[in-house]
């Protein structure tokens, strides 16, 4: 039985994947979280890097979709989320970085603007101010992903991550 404490924690992640704030995730809020970093880094649409963010988004939302929207309809409730997050996140969060890796790839490359494979920490913590996480707390989440200390988020690091903070244990 999963307790009423982990259904609470995994119901505060909905939010940070509703972006619009209407009560349910569906693929306008991943692409609306394409669309921000885009332009929070000047990036175009139509560029590599922009395709390829709108592509990993379109992934994620795959993803997300194949594990929680129970109904079909293109939508995933609060409630299917949890549902969805207590069975199958925590019981196989491999497969959840792997449905988020294209999209956090992508944004990474998008926010990497010197080139170097990997976003610095004040890259890093724009990237989460653009998926919802408020400033005050962007920039030190941000340094926290900088697990080896030199300064720089890559995927190795921002994968686990992703995974470990969407799949809370009970």
């Amino acid at each position: 039985m999963v307790s009423s404490e982990y259904e609470r924690r995994i119901a505060a992640r909905f939010a940070t994947f509703d972006q619009d704030g209407n009560g349910y995730i569906d693929r306008e809020d991943f692409y609306g979280a394409a669309k921000a970093l885009l332009e929070e880094f000047g990036v175009t649409a139509r560029s590599d890097k922009g395709q390829a963010l709108y592509g990993g988004a379109e992934a994620f939302w795959q993803g997300m979709a194949g594990m929680a929207d129970r109904d079909g309809d293109q939508r995933i409730t609060r409630q299917e989320f949890v549902n969805g997050a207590v069975k199958r996140l925590r019981d196989n969060p491999d497969r959840f970085a792997e449905i988020a890796r294209p999209f956090l790839h992508a944004a990474l490359d998008v926010a990497d603007t010197d080139g170097d494979g990997a976003a610095t920490i004040e890259e890093a913590g724009r990237v989460l101010q653009c998926l919802g996480v408020p400033e005050d707390a962007a920039g030190p989440a941000a340094a926290t992903l900088d697990a080896d200390g030199d300064g720089k988020v890559g995927e190795a690091e921002v994968v686990p991550a992703f995974a470990r903070y969407f799949t809370v244990p009970e």
